[in-house]
């Protein structure tokens, strides 16, 4: 048989339009549990990875959260558990802002699930870096926080809606970031966040964020809660005006802070010093945010 012939009797393939397309989509997870001399367990699948970098004296037990992959999109999923045994403490954030990129037609939104179990005496915080959404991107972020006893928990997180810096806006997309918080196993605060399709739109809206930019969400969960009502609100109106709005209030002994910005590395600037402020006043520390955050 000629080499004419061996070829065309070998198998066709299909043309590349023909083919459907199938995008290789991360799974990861990590679990991390504190005990009163530190560390005590760690899990951790790609591309989420722990890194623990040393503290000054007098600063919580740190972790510092990142995703190899530099990014999600449609379909992928990363879940974070964190859980701090009685008597023990820990602080647990993010090494860099999360970037939530376009998500093609049909794909299923990028899925981010945080739970977080702080057992009675414990003292935490979970500190997010802002998630950054690309125009078209679709998050599905969901935040579980279970507390026992005299838990205190203080955690935050941060959407920016496009690469700012880059002159881009998010336009067209979905979000959907939901919190949920239990205390002895009784929901005391739920919060929903939905935007899809025309999210433009929906921040141009009488009822919308207006110019808004960047939004950051905070809570402090913890017996003394309502002590702290003051001096969050006090915080949050020194640095209100001209594109920069906020506000503080109580429910079921939940300190809830929002904030929004028409400036997003502002908005990052006025959420350092609340945090600053909080953590010093409710979690007793009196040493700054650590450089992953800060810089």
């Amino acid at each position: 048989m000629s080499f004419l012939d061996r070829a065309s009797s070998a198998p066709s393939f299909p043309r590349f339009s023909e083919t459907a397309l199938r995008h290789q989509r991360v799974d990861g997870h990590a679990r991390l549990r504190f005990g009163p001399n530190g560390l005590a367990d760690l899990y951790q699948r790609a591309p989420c990875r722990v890194l623990f970098p040393a503290v000054p004296t007098g600063a919580f037990p740190l972790a510092v959260m990142l995703t190899t992959s530099g990014g999600l999109t449609g379909g992928d999923r990363i879940a974070l558990d964190i859980a701090v045994d009685e008597g023990a403490c820990a602080s647990v954030m993010g090494q860099a802002a999360e970037k939530l990129y376009r998500v093609g037609p049909g794909e299923a939104p990028a899925s981010i699930v945080t739970r977080i179990d702080i057992a009675d005496g414990a003292r935490a915080e979970w500190l997010a870096q802002e998630a950054i959404l690309f125009d078209a991107a679709r998050l599905d972020r969901r935040t579980e926080i279970a507390l026992s006893g005299s838990a205190r928990l203080l955690a935050v997180e941060s959407l920016v809606f496009g690469r700012i810096a880059m002159g881009e806006r998010m336009t067209t997309g979905l979000i959907r970031d939901a919190w949920r918080i239990r205390r002895d196993g009784r929901l005391v605060w739920a919060d929903g966040f939905v935007m899809e399709d025309d999210i433009a739109g929906l921040c141009a809206a009488p009822w919308g964020l207006g110019d808004a930019v960047a939004m950051a969400s905070a809570i402090y969960a913890g017996p003394d809660a309502a002590a702290h009502l003051p001096l969050a609100r006090e915080v949050i109106e020194l640095a209100t005006g001209d594109g920069a709005e906020g506000g503080a209030t109580l429910v079921n002994g939940i300190l809830l802070l929002r904030l929004l910005d028409s400036d997003a590395a502002r908005l990052r600037r006025r959420l350092s010093h609340l945090l600053s402020v909080l953590r010093e006043a409710a979690l007793g520390l009196s040493t700054p945010l650590p450089a992953v955050w800060t810089h």
